[in-house]
């Protein structure tokens, strides 16, 4: 009779021990989340400022700037799940990669101290933000491996634990874009 409190004890303790160590896991993930949403708000809040500084000067380069405010505006007012928003995110970082390099045709414009303050505080937040999205993705692979690491996977399964999606960069935006004027 004892061995069986034993026996029942131990495996009691074993999945207090797991479960807690998945919570752990899953509260990391969603404190990595909450890092990147602070640096994507800070992102969002400095594109208008960024748009307007820039329209003056590139009266022929729209097209970027529309799709940048159009993608600021779907991030800003819809309510999207966490995939549909990293998606949103970086067609949005895309495209700032792309005006940045079409800045690079106006000359007037470097030299204009209001772009060369925003575009400081852009690439501090970029450089943020993908300390953040690294610091989410390591999170997120600590989760994922736990929820397939038996025994954690029966107790993840209990709980009710899906695994989370990373930020994967698309081939596509890792290219150089291309800019004729």
């Amino acid at each position: 009779m004892t061995y069986l409190v034993i026996i029942v004890l131990v495996f009691l303790l074993l999945f207090i021990f797991i479960y807690n160590n998945l919570v752990s896991k899953k509260n990391k993930t969603e404190e990595a989340y909450s890092s990147i949403d602070v640096m994507l708000k800070k992102r969002t809040d400095l594109v208008p400022q960024l748009v307007t500084t820039v329209k003056g000067y590139m009266k022929h380069e729209k097209q970027i700037l529309t799709d940048i405010t159009k993608l600021r505006q779907q991030i800003v007012d819809q309510k999207v799940d966490d995939r549909e928003r990293i998606q949103l995110e970086d067609q949005l970082g895309d495209k700032l990669g792309k005006l940045q390099v079409t800045v690079e045709a106006y000359p007037d414009l470097k030299a204009s101290e209001n772009f060369l303050v925003l575009q400081s505080s852009l690439n501090e937040v970029e450089e943020q933000l993908s300390a953040s999205r690294r610091s989410y993705n390591a999170a997120i692979y600590a989760f994922n491996t736990a929820l397939d690491m038996f025994p954690s996977n029966i107790v993840a399964k209990l709980m009710g634990y899906t695994p989370k999606t990373m930020f994967i960069i698309d081939p596509s935006d890792a290219e150089v874009p291309k800019i004729s004027i």
